[in-house]
């Protein structure tokens, strides 16, 4: 079947090499349970590509975000300061504790939290910056540090779309004291389901093992530091299933090959749509100098929210699935009931009402110039009914004006002609 006779979905998973091999191999050790080989192997690859102190690997980024919220010991009457354009898990991780987010507008260039509007909204009741890189691009980290350190606030880094980005060199992720990423299979490295919470202050690793083994020693036990387990602080059940880090280690052993296959398609969209924001119909990602994007997604923003749903509309009915992105959170029923918003953050509700993204997947090849073209032709159709309507109005217009010049001068008009039956699109005039 040609791509053309196709769908081309927004998302697909990927196999990039040995997953079936690992996951029987997994089946033969009859360990399916967390914390067995591969969980081992997944945390030991994490630990030195980000050269972080510990890894965890969780059963989701959510929980991942959970601990996190643990670890900080935030609670009721606290307050987490974060975007509102995030998934929902950013904040609820904090909601369950009890405190409050703060939701602080976002930048224009990257859509991450614009760290100019921080400090503006710490309060005595402020425990925690949470930062969320979207799209794999990074925050501004030399500021919000600044910003955290200067406040006594602890930062924590959403993650979930940034492994193998860099803020000035540095792997994102290792600059919060802990970081959480996401290996959904949206991600640019899957696990189905899944996540990992990094730990990046020392301080905090015994604690961490405890709080994701149900709130138990186990950890310490499995390694002959106590001679039985017991239940010593709050937790629940983070772990993953080993074969599903047995499909993930497959993924990480072909980082690198996978990492230079997506940034190819996202240059392809780059540079074939650059001609339509020269002439401002969209504006394209904007990438800082200092970021090292890991092409996680390809967004574009149209001028208005109505282009941007009949842009998704147009590219429906050619088959291909784009959708928007976050609802904000400060809009959200829920949002309203369990947070605040410090000021109007009016670009977070203008970019998010026009923003979509485009298919990304390993595999796409050709399907990306199909996207392309559809949305050149969008654009096309577009401005070709804008030019056939100027055009109908400004006839009417001149005629309105000839008759008023013969009407004034006496002159007698003719009636006009009948309307001749509307001919079907496409057919030859009779």
């Amino acid at each position: 079947m040609l791509m053309s006779d196709m769908t081309i979905d927004f998302n697909r998973p990927t196999l990039a090499g040995n997953e079936l091999e690992y996951i029987r191999q997994s089946l033969e050790r009859a360990h399916l349970s967390g914390d067995g080989v591969f969980t081992k192997r997944c945390h030991a690859w994490l630990e030195r590509r980000l050269g972080a102190p510990q890894a965890l690997m969780t059963h989701s980024c959510t929980a991942a975000l959970e601990m996190a919220a643990l670890l900080t010991d935030v609670g009721p009457g606290d307050e987490v300061i974060m975007p509102s354009f995030t998934f929902v898990s950013t904040a609820n991780a904090f909601v369950l504790r009890g405190a409050t987010p703060v939701f602080v507008d976002i930048r224009p260039d990257t859509l991450n939290i614009d760290e100019r509007l921080i400090e503006a909204a710490i309060t005595p009741r402020t425990r925690a910056i949470c930062v969320v890189h979207y799209a794999g691009v990074a925050c501004d980290m030399d500021a919000i540090g600044a910003i955290a350190a200067r406040h006594g606030l602890a930062v924590i880094e959403d993650a979930a779309q940034a492994l193998m980005s860099a803020y000035r060199g540095r792997p994102l992720g290792t600059f919060g004291a802990l970081s959480a990423f996401s290996f959904h299979e949206t991600k640019n490295l899957i696990s189905g389901e899944g996540g990992a919470l990094i730990v990046n202050d020392p301080a905090l690793i015994t604690r961490a093992e405890i709080i994701r083994e149900k709130g138990t020693n186990r950890a310490r036990f499995l390694r002959g530091e106590v001679n039985k387990y017991t239940w010593v602080d709050v937790g629940s059940s983070y772990l993953p299933s080993d074969m599903l880090a047995a499909f993930l280690l497959a993924q990480f052993e072909n980082a690198e090959r996978l990492d230079e296959e997506r940034h190819a398609l996202w240059n392809v969209y780059h540079e074939a749509l650059a001609p339509l924001e020269e002439r401002g119909l969209l504006r394209r990602p904007q990438i800082p100098a200092e970021c090292r994007h890991n092409a996680h997604l390809y967004y574009v923003l149209a001028r208005t929210a109505g282009e941007r749903n009949g842009l998704i509309a147009h590219l429906r009915t050619s088959g291909i699935q784009a959708p928007f992105h976050y609802v904000p959170l400060h809009s959200a029923p829920a949002g309203r009931r369990y947070s605040r918003a410090a000021g109007e953050l009016s670009v977070t509700t203008d970019l998010s009402a026009r923003l979509l993204r485009l298919p990304m997947w390993y595999g796409l090849g050709a399907g990306a110039g199909q996207v392309v073209e559809a949305v050149q032709d969008f654009f096309r159709t577009a401005h070709a009914r804008a030019a056939a309507t100027a055009g109908h109005v400004a006839s009417k217009a001149l005629a309105r004006h000839r008759a008023w010049v013969r009407s004034a001068s006496g002159e007698v008009l003719p009636a006009p002609p009948a309307t001749p039956p509307a001919t079907p699109h496409g057919a030859p005039p009779a």
